[in-house]
């Protein structure tokens, strides 16, 4: 094969990759899809193309989700950003002992009105968290591991949103491998983000 048509059928496989991490991230923003990997097949299907056609990371799926939330996504996507990130600092200040930090689509703000509030906590030993919880009468439940991810997760049903924790020890804290454009913010820095703005000058 040429030069050129290697160049040629790399960028149709990068120009596949970006329309299926947009078809996804709308099937997750407007039909709540949680599976993404099935949000990239569905996409696939409605595109028309092989079967075979390699499928986004979850990295694109959470860019297309930021380009489709400032294209569509308006004051509704902006407020429910914010409800969210106030009932995750609620429960960050509940949830203190366990020096939390939000994650995920909350503290990016890619998060749709479906996603699940992710915050890591930090515990030598994750049935502490349990225990402590059950004592406060928070119900809870655990979630399977995953394959190539020991850490412990457990999901707290709460009335306005699903809440995902995740209880690492402090050494997988300190030593855990981040990406660079990953956001996490501490309980300040939400505080801080949530603050109300202050009204006009000479306002009551």
């Amino acid at each position: 094969m040429s030069v050129h048509h290697a160049r040629r059928d790399g960028l149709a496989v990068q120009r596949d990759r970006l329309r299926i991490a947009q078809a996804a991230a709308r099937l997750i923003a407007e039909h709540g899809l949680a599976d993404w990997t099935l949000a990239k097949r569905k996409a696939v299907r409605q595109l028309l193309l092989p079967e075979t056609a390699p499928l986004p990371s979850n990295e694109e799926i959470e860019c297309a989700l930021a380009d489709y939330h400032a294209l569509f996504g308006g004051d509704a996507h902006l407020n429910a950003l914010r409800r969210q990130r106030i009932e995750a600092l609620a429960w960050m200040r509940r949830l203190a002992p366990w020096d939390p930090v939000l994650v995920g689509g909350v503290a990016a703000g890619w998060a749709t009105e479906h996603s699940d509030i992710r915050l890591e906590l930090v515990a030598d030993d994750p049935k502490a968290v349990e225990i402590d919880l059950a004592a406060n009468g928070i119900t809870y439940a655990a979630l399977p591991p995953r394959e190539d991810d020991a850490t412990a997760h457990l999901r707290i049903e709460s009335p306005a949103v699903g809440i995902r924790l995740a209880i690492v020890t402090p050494l997988e804290r300190r030593n855990r491998p981040r990406k660079s454009e990953e956001s996490r913010l501490t309980t300040e820095a939400l505080a801080a983000l949530t603050a109300p703005l202050p009204g006009p000058a000479g306002s009551a």
